[in-house]
């Protein structure tokens, strides 16, 4: 499994625009089938940063996710909108826990 996570840096007020444009992928991106977990999160100390979470079923995945429309068209739209260069790391997923769900004993 591919874990990608991604730090964009938005000009000042260019936030909301980011954001939106960044909300917009996830339907898009949740009609692929390696697409396992795909979250956008903001900073809380700088609200111009955002991060993504994306964990991809293998390289096949992320590189079908790379190649389509909807991605070429966010980097196109994002480029103005980045106050600087993004930082992407791509990692191989090692271990982990999965989401407690609480349900009562009744």
């Amino acid at each position: 499994m591919l874990v990608v996570v991604a730090s964009l840096k938005a000009k000042k007020g260019e936030e909301q625009e980011m954001e939106d444009l960044l909300r917009w992928m996830i339907p898009n991106v949740d009609s692929e089938v390696g697409a396992l977990v795909y979250v956008l999160h903001r900073s809380k100390k700088d609200p111009r940063i955002f991060l993504m979470f994306e964990k991809y079923r293998d390289e096949d995945a992320l590189s079908q996710h790379t190649s389509t429309k909807y991605y070429k068209e966010l980097t196109e739209k994002i480029g103005p909108l980045l106050d600087d260069t993004p930082s992407i790391e791509i990692y191989e997923e090692l271990a982990s826990i999965q989401e407690k769900i609480y349900q009562p004993a009744w």
